[in-house]
């Protein structure tokens, strides 16, 4: 953090603190999966064992933001070790073609039903970076899942509004639904107890699989014993049970976004062959920061172009408290997701092509294009090599409407807030450090699989039906996901590891809170709670998928001249809440010290961190 900066504080005391220890670190958007967490790292376990337990126990705990049928990105970084990506988005069945969806008189992928789910990945990532990284037996770690799912969690707030908004269409079109989160027909209160008895049983089922399941087994070789265990889980859930249940539900016909009736197209040989993908990450130095993200299948590459554009700009125009700093931050990011929607996507053959994107002189023949009025053009770059895709770009009101239970649960593009996604970050006394973004499989997205309990993801619906998009929908192709954790080094070593929920904000959230951090000298926590904004003119990555050429979403709280000034720049300013943007956390550790720090958003009163 820099001490110098004269960035723009906000009056006013802090929600939370930052915290600050030597043992442990947790940080995530529900407070009963830090305190999980943490529990993991008291009782011996290392980070990745607590953020496994913590990924499981979100399943049960943020039921309409993630399930075991969704997806999920991490960031991995091994005390000694370099960092990785781990990436649990499953790809398109084999059966989702372009040919099938158009046959069944589709313009678009629909926002909800089950020919929006890839192959679901979340759960085999979780499994990998155990197996892997982890010391804990599988049976120990689900076993907090198995406690919430069974004894019941009460329902939060938001829960239990997404629940009263999807009841009907549980009750007319998707009856295990109803039977699973509707009491006697009615729509649950915040604050009643929920229990999961379906998913319970799916993970018991599981833990059996594994055979032997006592910790440390009989296994001349404890840790051989423990990775066998683990095997065991993941078979059943590729080739077992879990496969042939999801596969046989979701080819029956049911109610979709759009208001048609299909049968999806997932299979149970979709679940045997996917295969968790690990690689390194991309990276730029920003502020003597190395900053690490997914590569182009991922939306992360957007908080490195953008924070390669703003590299060229002094620190008095990189503010985001100040008009000229949100007008640049805001400009940038159009030109960073405009390249995005244009070259973006899981065509592994172009990867070191798109590499031109990250390069200083490409970053400043794009900063060039930033003058003092807001633009309402979408403007891709040209690099060498590869032809830029050109999305639909719609305007809310002009296409189709917005479905039930479709869309990114975080926010309404008017700032009203939904929910938001999941997000974990833990560190360790060790140095081990992970940040995880598990999302998809919510229980808005599709009818609840009565006998596992859980239903399938929607990350389908960000591909393209057009051949020519780097996203297109294509048989193992993975949808360019949202998901985009990231991790923070400082000469060689992680320094953070930080997230958001938020679909196309959370790349434009993580920005605004690095620039505070690394240029403006805030203190995490500080930069997480000061105001914050994010642009719509995108086209957004959630069906049905509008743009907004000059739009601008802003907490109130960044204060009436600001928002004033934005507007006579030109810019279409909608005013949010003054808690209502925003829901990062950040775990730190000072590899000279040893010191650990931990910040979460206090948005929604449900993120926390915990520590020592």
């Amino acid at each position: 953090m820099r001490e110098d900066s004269e960035f723009v504080r906000a009056a006013g005391q802090l929600g939370r603190p930052l915290l600050q220890g030597s043992f442990g670190m947790a940080a995530t958007t529900h407070w009963v999966a830090t305190a999980v967490a943490q529990a993991v790292l008291e009782r011996g376990g290392n980070a990745f064992d607590a953020a496994v337990a913590a990924g499981f126990v979100m399943h049960v705990v943020e039921p309409h933001l993630n399930g075991a049928g969704g997806d999920m990105v991490a960031m991995v970084a091994p005390a000694g070790a370099e960092v990785a990506v781990v990436g649990g988005q499953g790809p398109a069945p084999r059966r989702a073609t372009v040919e099938h969806y158009l046959g069944e008189g589709l313009s678009a992928v629909p926002g909800s039903g089950a020919l929006a789910a890839a192959v679901p990945g979340a759960v085999e990532a979780w499994l990998w970076m155990l197996r892997e990284h982890g010391s804990w037996d599988v049976a120990d770690v689900l076993a907090y899942a198995i406690h919430y799912a069974e004894v019941g969690q009460p329902l939060g707030p938001a829960a239990a509004r997404t629940v009263a908004t999807m009841a009907g269409h549980f009750q007319e079109h998707w009856p295990s639904s109803a039977a699973t989160w509707l009491v006697d027909g009615e729509v649950p209160a915040a604050g009643d107890v929920m229990k999961l008895p379906a998913y319970a049983r799916t993970l018991r089922r599981l833990v059996e699989a594994a055979g032997d399941v006592a910790t440390g087994g009989r296994s001349a070789d404890p840790d051989a014993g423990r990775a066998a265990r683990i095997d065991g889980v993941l078979r059943e859930w590729k080739t077992g049970f879990v496969a042939d249940a999801a596969a046989a539900f979701a080819g029956r016909v049911h109610r979709h976004s759009d208001g048609g009736d299909y049968a999806g197209v997932i299979e149970a040989a979709d679940f045997a062959d996917f295969v968790v993908v690990t690689e390194e990450p991309l990276e730029i130095e920003f502020r003597g920061h190395i900053v690490a993200k997914a590569s182009f299948w991922a939306q992360g590459p957007v908080l490195l172009q953008a924070l390669a554009i703003l590299d060229t700009f002094g620190d008095a125009e990189l503010d985001p408290s100040t008009e000229i700093g949100v007008h640049n931050v805001v400009e940038a990011l159009k030109l960073a997701m405009a390249d995005r929607d244009a070259y973006y996507g899981d065509a592994a053959d172009n990867h070191e092509l798109l590499r031109q994107l990250l390069t200083p002189e490409y970053a400043r023949s794009r900063a060039a294009l930033i003058t003092g009025e807001a633009s309402g053009v979408w403007r891709p770059g040209v690099i060498r090599g590869v032809e830029p895709y050109r999305p639909p770009l719609r305007s809310a009101g002009t296409g189709e409407p917005e479905g039930t239970g479709t869309g990114e649960p975080t926010v309404r593009p008017t700032g009203v807030t939904k929910g938001d996604t999941s997000h974990i970050d833990v560190v360790d006394r060790h140095g081990n450090m992970v940040s995880a973004t598990p999302s998809g499989g919510w229980l808005q997205s599709n009818p609840t699989i009565p006998e596992l309990g859980f239903c399938l993801g929607t990350r389908l619906q960000m591909t393209w039906l057009d051949p020519a998009s780097p996203s297109a929908l294509a048989p193992g192709r993975r949808p360019r996901t949202t998901l985009s954790p990231t991790v923070l080094s400082r000469n060689g070593v992680a320094v953070s590891a930080l997230g958001s929920p938020g679909g196309d904000q959370q790349d434009q959230w993580q920005l605004v809170y690095l620039l505070r951090t690394l240029v403006g000298g805030y203190d995490p926590q500080e930069a997480i709670e000061a105001p914050m904004f994010h642009t719509t003119a995108v086209a957004q990555s959630f069906w049905p998928r509008h743009w907004t050429p000059k739009g601008v979403v802003v907490e109130d709280r960044l204060g009436d001249d600001v928002i004033e000034g934005l507007r006579r720049r030109g810019h279409d300013v909608t005013v949010a809440g003054p808690w209502s943007l925003g829901r990062l956390s950040a775990v730190l550790r000072d590899p000279e010290t040893g010191l650990l720090s931990a910040a979460a958003n206090p948005r929604g009163m449900q993120g926390y961190a915990a520590g020592r």
